[in-house]
Order: structure tokens, then sequence, then C-alpha cells
């Protein structure tokens, strides 16, 4: 076991296209198997999931809310993970919590029940705490945990054609990211909510597997250098001038930190509550579930 830890599956230095564009592919889908932590990938779940737990919209809501704060307020350990472990590690582990969580989710109901019972208590309050525990994991595991090592795991293995890079794997995930509310609701309606959890986790633990064998932490760890470049000549390496790693308290005094970060946070708080909450807006217009998630499509194209 120690050996096969140690022992790359996948050399790096051996692949006959630089490796750097396997790690883009393999990364995108990464990101993109964080859905099920993400906002478009639960809002889904909203209305069938709170119904069976007993609770109002706005207790459902509330406790994904708190869930996602919460996580929020740890997520800077993952970077912590990130610069100790690598990606291959911190993203392996992460993959696996998501799936193990869904499976928790589809039990949620079940949990719910044997709490009440085994307390003698019949109150919102117990489904309320079993979701925000799992809200908390999903949002930890899925939309913070497993998209950071994933989106960084690219970065790293690209320099100046990181922006192109990024851009390639951005278009593909919103066009990803915006269908997934489609064949989510086509399990759903076929499979009900709890089965559909199941079989995202199953595909999980599975893509867990290509993430221990693909994800490598930088191309230099294995002799290479970013972008597939052969060598930096003399005059190169003169001109090269490496960016300032600023820390926490240093990034805190700048005033682009700032304004970059309001910025963000403002459009996370706006589409995350107009995600969550789609379905219910448009059913209150007169509109059906389905024209309520038929929006994320076309959305992505603007995006």
């Amino acid at each position: 076991m120690a050996t096969i830890f140690r022992k790359p599956l996948i050399d790096p230095a051996k692949s006959p296209i630089f490796y750097g564009y396997v790690i883009l592919f393999i990364g995108t889908i990464g990101i993109y198997c964080s859905i099920p932590g993400q906002t478009i990938g639960v809002s889904v779940f909203t209305d069938p999931v709170k119904d069976a737990l007993g609770l109002s919209r706005n207790q459902f809501s509330n406790a994904y809310m708190i869930g996602t704060i919460v996580s929020s307020l740890v997520i800077g350990r993952a970077g912590v993970w990130f610069d100790k472990y690598g990606a291959r590690y911190v993203a392996f582990f992460a993959a696996l919590t998501l799936g193990v969580t869904l499976f928790l989710c589809s039990w949620s109901a079940i949990m719910s029940s044997y709490i009440k019972e085994l307390l003698s208590l019949d109150t919102w309050i117990v489904p309320f705490t079993v979701m925000t525990v799992l809200f908390f994991l999903l949002r930890f595991a899925g939309q913070g945990v497993l998209t950071m090592a994933s989106r960084n795991v690219i970065m790293i293995w690209f320099d100046k054609n990181r922006g192109k890079v990024n851009s390639f794997s951005s278009v593909a995930l919103s066009f990803g990211f915006s269908s997934s509310p489609l064949w989510v609701n086509f399990l759903i309606e076929g499979y009900g909510w709890q089965q559909t959890w199941q079989f995202l986790a199953i595909g999980l633990l599975i893509f867990s597997v290509f993430i221990f064998i693909f994800y490598k932490i930088s191309p230099e760890k294995h002799g290479l250098l970013p972008d597939g470049a052969k060598s930096l000549s003399a005059a190169e390496e003169e001109k090269k001038v490496l960016p300032k790693q600023f820390t926490l308290d240093e990034a805190k005094k700048e005033r682009a930190f700032w304004m970059y970060g309001l910025t963000l946070a403002f459009n996370s708080f706006f589409i995350t509550g107009l995600t969550f909450h789609v379905v219910s807006i448009f059913t209150h217009e007169g509109f059906i579930k389905e024209d309520a998630i038929a929006i994320f499509l076309p959305g992505s194209v603007v995006a």
C-alpha cells in the first residue's frame, strides 16, 4: 500500500503531449463534479426535499445559508492543505467527502425521523439541524475544496497561457453547469430525489479514482516547465519577474483585495439566492418548473 502511494501511476514526463492539457481536461471535469455542492445543483432538490422533511421554504433556505456561511469561515484552511499536501490528495479526499455526504443527504428524511423518535421530539428543529450540517459538508467539500483544488491545479501547469486556458475551462463549465439542472431534474422525475443523490454519490466516488491517478501538483515536480516550454533562455531568465506573493494580512491592506472581494461577494449573494429559489419564483409568476430550469442554458450563452 505504501508503495502505491509513493510511486506515481502516471509519469507526466513520459506523456506524448504536454501533461498540462491532461490536467486541463481532468481538472475541468473535477470542477464540474462539484455541481452537487453548488447552488445550481442543490436548487432542483429544494421542493421535494423540504416537503419530505416537513420544512418551510424559509427554514430550508436558512439551513442552506447557515451551512454556506459556516463553510466560508473555515474554507481558508483548505488553501493550507493544498500548499502542504498538493491538489491530488486534497481533491481526492474532497471528492470522497462529497460522495459520502450525498449518500447522507439521500437518507436525510430517514435520519430526521430516527432522531425525532430517539429524542421523543416532534419539531422542525431536528430536520433543520440535519440539513444545516449536511449543507455545510456539501458546500465545504464541493463548492469549496473540490472546486478550489481542481481550478488551482490547472493554473499551476500554465503561466503565459494561463488566461487562455482559464477561458476555455470557464466556457466549458458555464455550459456544463447551466445544463446540469435539466439532467438532474430528469433523474429526480424518473427515480426520486433520494436515488438521484445516490447516483451522484456513486459518480463522485468513481471519479475520485481518476483524481488520484491523474492530478499532479506541478510541472516542476516532474522535470517539466509550465506551458510545455522546453527551457528558458538566458535572456528570458533575466527578464523573468516573479510575482509578489501576498500573505493574508498583506492582502487585507490592499484596496484591490476589497474591491474584487466585495464585488464577487455581492454577485454570489444575488446569484445564489436567485438560483436556490428559481423554481418557486417562476411558479409564483405562473410558470411551470421546466420553464424555470430551462433559463440556465440560454443564460450560459450570455455568461
